[in-house]
């Protein structure tokens, strides 16, 4: 194409006047339009490559090839192009590409709720898991507040100390269980640990309820077995007048379906005064998810997928049936493991702080968490049959460290005796 256009340029020489006609510019080529594919290299027929004007949103360039060996076209009779008239002083430049628009991600806005606090609902139901008792921290809160609840893990020497300062408190324990295997008869397992753990149960007076399986999740396959081994775990503490608290589910499990499989460890639970227990955690605030649904299921303004979920158990399953048990959120609060949630990276309380006070929920770290806990003190004790929420966790060390309550305890203490009549 150059080579044409020259020879069109010096014919004209010839046949004008001495003054030397101007040769009209080539119009730019129009930019190719933007593409999210691999970069494509042009191949020309000339070692100078044409020059393109480069696209606004990326450095790609399209090329148009043939169908069949995918080169480009060679020119055996190329087609006049039409004239183009020379450049004036008030030819505009052709219009830049417009990039394509940039979707941008809407950030999270945390749901605030009402948390001012409601003493006309009664004592607070907040307490909490102790994973081990080596802060003078859990004890000093025991004393000052007067928990409705506090949970220990292997180590429950301390509960006996708990019920002494405070006689009300509700106490759990449980030892740990290695494997949670579902093989074999569900009754036959069930035997075998109350067999294996009752010389320790029985040291242990001080003991309300006493839990089984840690967060298991046996799904719809699984479900009746746990629900068989759960029920004969109450009826072989019964016999040491023992009493079970079965479930230990982990946070957004079970389905409601699921769930309706599990009644026959309730019905068993409610026979020999048994107590269910659930595990509920949000991150990256307690209200995330709250009001949404379960799986093809409708949605309540006070219910949710995390935080709340056992409403759906009581409402649809136990209610209906007479199946009522007091209830104990063994493990609660935030956690950051939760997947495909909104937020800053972080695991445990601590690690959101700055992202709770950037949202609203308070001037500092620990009056922000005290909020979210007081809205869910606030539902909670509208549930006649919850007994209580046990935070997650004191005397964690180094196993929890952004977990960790000792340093928000003395806050929540007086959180709690201010909910006392």
């Amino acid at each position: 194409m150059r080579i044409f256009l020259l020879a069109a340029g010096l014919l004209i020489l010839l046949i004008g006047c001495a003054t030397p006609a101007t040769t009209p510019a080539s119009t730019p080529l129009p930019s190719p339009p933007t593409s999210e594919a691999d970069d494509v290299t042009m191949v020309t027929e000339e070692p100078t490559p044409l020059t393109a004007v480069s696209p606004a949103a990326t450095s790609q360039i399209f090329v148009p090839l043939l169908p069949g060996n995918g080169q480009p076209a060679t020119t055996a009779a190329p087609t006049p192009e039409p004239p183009v008239a020379p450049p004036t002083e008030t030819t505009e430049e052709p219009p830049a590409p417009t990039s394509p628009p940039v979707p941008i991600s809407t950030p999270y806005v945390s749901f605030i709720p009402d948390y001012t606090p409601r003493p006309e609902l009664g004592p607070s139901k907040m307490g909490i898991h102790v994973a081990r008792p080596n802060s003078p921290a859990i004890m000093e809160f025991v004393r000052a507040a007067q928990p409705a609840v506090v949970k220990g893990v292997d180590d429950l020497g301390f509960l006996a100390e708990v019920k002494a300062i405070s006689p009300h408190t509700v106490t759990i324990g449980r030892f740990s269980v290695d494997p949670q295997d579902y093989n074999g008869e569900p009754e036959a397992v069930a035997a075998a640990l109350v067999a294996r753990q009752l010389p320790q149960m029985v040291l242990h007076p001080a003991v309300d309820y006493w839990e089984g399986w840690n967060e298991p999740d046996p799904n719809l396959d699984r479900m009746d077995w746990y629900a068989r081994f759960e029920a004969e775990r109450v009826r072989q503490l019964a016999q040491y007048g023992l009493r079970a608290a079965v479930g230990g589910f982990s946070t957004g499990v079970p389905e409601l379906d699921e769930f309706v499989l599990f009644v026959p460890a309730i019905e068993e639970a409610q026979r020999h005064g048994g107590i269910l227990t659930l595990h509920e955690y949000a991150a990256p605030d307690l209200t995330f998810l709250y009001g949404d649904p379960l799986p093809g299921l409708p949605a309540y303004p006070d219910r949710g997928p995390l935080m709340f979920r056992y409403r759906w158990f009581y409402r649809d399953v136990l209610e209906p049936r007479g199946l009522v048990v007091p209830l104990v959120i063994s493990e609660a609060g935030i956690d950051g493991i939760i997947g495909n949630r909104p937020g800053p990276d972080g695991l445990g309380w601590q690690d959101f702080q700055s992202f709770w006070v950037a949202q609203g929920w308070g001037p500092d770290g620990q009056t922000a968490y005290l909020n979210q806990l007081q809205w869910v003190d606030n539902e909670a004790r509208q549930d006649p049959y919850v007994i209580g929420y046990t935070l997650f966790t004191a005397g964690g060390g180094s196993a929890w460290p952004s977990y960790e309550l000792a340093p928000f305890l003395p806050r929540l203490a007086e959180y709690i005796v201010s909910q006392s009549p």
